[in-house]
């Protein structure tokens, strides 16, 4: 057990995990320290790094509007690993890096993969990468660093496929709570409660996290219950943009979720 996401989850005991995630270079190009280290002090448990994308497919209009202020920054990959990389001797929660499978592959698997452990990544979640290039061409190169390659699932995954992902990745399972793209819900409607409980009932071996959607008690709750822990995005991502500031975001997110 080397890589410290696992840590995490296996020194959890009966607590549930919190995980935030956030637009490297939003609100500012230099803010990407600020934010993860208030995020340390306020307790969440590890962080969603989002490496800005021009066509962010999976994203809604809070996050997609993140990664355009970024892009217009000047946040580039290299410059994200340099700042995480000036931060690392003061990190002691996971980071897990966010983006689409285009960026990376134009900085290189390898050299991708070697700049995360230098940095100190623990892994990564690459939405549009396709499961045999997973299998194929970095799921090899991930092993080789020590990181994850955290997939996600669907209201719409089959459970062969679910049990597929499960015996081949590490770290967690990424359940998306519907098909929809990313952003806030009120509520979780009996269709998305009957498949969390459909997954539960599939004692799966890696641990789940919920996202998509989490953005109040009653969201976070019912994630909550569901898995081991709940990931926040979209309204992380909206208060960081309306106030300019990580602390405040937070403040008034904790608010939201009381």
């Amino acid at each position: 057990m080397n890589n410290i996401l696992d840590k995490v989850f296996a020194e959890r005991g009966d607590r549930k995990l919190l995980s935030l995630y956030f637009c490297a270079g939003t609100p500012t190009l230099d803010s990407t320290a600020d934010v993860i280290l208030a995020m340390q002090r306020r307790g969440i448990d590890f962080i969603e790094v989002g490496i800005p994308f021009s066509d962010p497919l999976a994203d809604g209009p809070v996050i997609q509007d993140a990664a355009t202020h970024a892009l217009r920054n000047g946040m580039t990959l290299r410059t994200l690993f340099a700042q995480l990389t000036a931060i690392r001797p003061q990190v002691r929660i996971p980071l897990i890096l966010m983006g689409y499978l285009n960026p990376i592959l134009h900085y290189g698997i390898e050299p991708f993969c070697r700049s995360c452990v230098e940095a100190g990544v623990a892994g990564m979640i690459i939405p549009d990468l396709p499961f045999d290039d997973y299998l194929r061409d970095v799921r090899p190169v991930a092993e080789r660093y020590g990181l994850h390659v955290i997939m996600l699932i669907t209201p719409e995954t089959s459970d062969e496929r679910i049990r597929f992902i499960d015996d081949n990745t590490g770290g967690f399972i990424y359940m998306v709570s519907s098909a929809a793209i990313t952003g806030a819900q009120r509520s979780f409607d009996e269709q998305k409660q009957a498949y969390f409980r459909r997954i539960d009932d599939m004692q799966l071996h890696n641990p789940r996290m919920i996202g998509f959607g989490i953005s109040n008690r009653q969201t976070l709750e019912a994630a909550q219950s569901a898995a081991e822990g709940a990931i926040i995005g979209s309204r992380f991502v909206q208060l960081l943009e309306q106030t300019g500031d990580a602390d405040l975001a937070l403040d008034e997110l904790f608010r939201a979720l009381q």
